[in-house]
């Protein structure tokens, strides 16, 4: 198999799984389903970098293929959910955001590669809104409705 397989990527499997299953879920009307996936997807990816680092024996594509196998999860995760989504402006404004969540990653991957998104005293900073943000939007929306 291609790939690594080992602890440091089980959560973003775990993520992409959940919201692929909250997806066929949807398209089922089952919303409260669909909503709990995205936020088990969401609760998943907030921690799967944190795992990732724990192991500090990783190679360098060791941590290439982690930080790229978890955009992609990210894009299929959070990027593709489309929830009641309906109508040319409906359709119009779940390609838009998906078309800025691909280049965000990919910005965010080739900064990562080159070490860009580091200060002088090493912390790490983001520039953009994560893409992982629609795991807090879209449940608060889907309330919203009810009210």
């Amino acid at each position: 198999m291609i790939g690594y397989y080992n602890y440091t990527v089980v959560l973003t499997y775990i993520s992409l799984a959940s919201s692929v299953f909250g997806m066929t879920q949807a398209i089922h009307g089952r919303f409260k389903t669909a909503i709990l996936c995205l936020a088990i997807s969401g609760l998943c990816d907030m921690f799967d970098g944190k795992i990732a680092r724990t192991k500090k024996d990783r190679t360098e594509d060791e941590k290439a293929f982690g930080i790229q196998i978890d955009s992609l999860c990210d894009v299929v995760c959070f990027g593709c959910y489309l929830l009641g989504v309906r109508g040319p402006i409906g359709i119009a404004a779940i390609i838009l955001y998906c078309v800025n969540s691909v280049v965000r990653l990919a910005y965010f991957n080739v900064m990562e590669a080159k070490n860009a998104l580091v200060t002088e005293t090493g912390e790490k900073y983001y520039r953009g809104l994560p893409i992982t943000s629609m795991a807090i939007v879209l449940p608060l929306v889907f309330m919203v409705q009810f009210f």
